[in-house]
């Protein structure tokens, strides 16, 4: 099970003054699975607005209804499929989204199996979160514990400027479980629960 106030913690340092992320990443795709266009720039170097903006976007993902549109998956699964995407999150994550053909290769698994009735992006967002240390009376210390390096993906409707619409599908990986993190997991988010839209893990952890 997730803890939501394991999630709520992390968007705690979703805004724009104690931002968590370093980059962004990913493609704008038209309904047919084919790539429009696609970016990868440094987190710091979009306008105030573009900040905005995508802050709230990643945020779906920790905010929304755990256990329910948010659920933990055991990962990787056992076929090679499930184990081809752990290791490709995991070098995304390792790089920082500084590699072009990794972020493609991600973007276009994703279209592979992401189906749509309009235009949609995918995005990737790389962040690292200092776990602050807790006294045994869960007052916050200054030092760090651990440093959380994570991966946050969204997917969803575009609108008239490449803006994501909503987010109807998308994870956080590794999972972030009792404020650590957690490699042999994965946080999938989907927004209608009973629309399924990737088989790359299968089973929800009860």
């Amino acid at each position: 099970m997730i803890n939501r106030e394991d999630m709520l913690e992390l968007t705690r340092r979703m805004t724009r003054s104690r931002n968590c992320f370093d980059r962004i990443a990913g493609s704008y795709m038209d309904a047919d699975g084919y790539c429009d266009g696609s970016f990868n720039t440094g987190f710091l170097k979009l306008s105030a607005a573009e900040t905005e903006e995508k802050l709230r976007i990643a945020k779906t993902i920790p905010f929304s209804e755990t256990n329910r549109q948010l659920k933990k998956y055991a990962f990787p699964g056992k076929d090679p499929a499930s184990r081809q995407m752990y290791q490709l999150l995991m070098g995304l994550r390792d790089c920082r989204l500084k590699n072009d053909a990794l972020v493609d290769t991600f973007c276009e698994l994703i279209a592979g199996q992401y189906k749509s009735e309009t235009d949609y992006g995918i995005f990737l967002y790389h962040g690292c979160y200092d776990i602050p240390v807790k006294a045994s009376d869960k007052e916050r210390l200054w030092e760090s514990e651990e440093v959380y390096d994570f991966l946050i993906c969204t997917v969803g409707p575009l609108g008239k400027e490449y803006d994501m619409i909503s987010v109807e599908w998308g994870f956080l990986f590794p999972a972030f479980t009792d404020r650590s993190t957690d490699p042999g997991h994965i946080n999938i988010y989907e927004k209608t629960p009973s629309a399924r839209k990737m088989s790359f893990v299968s089973i929800p952890i009860k």
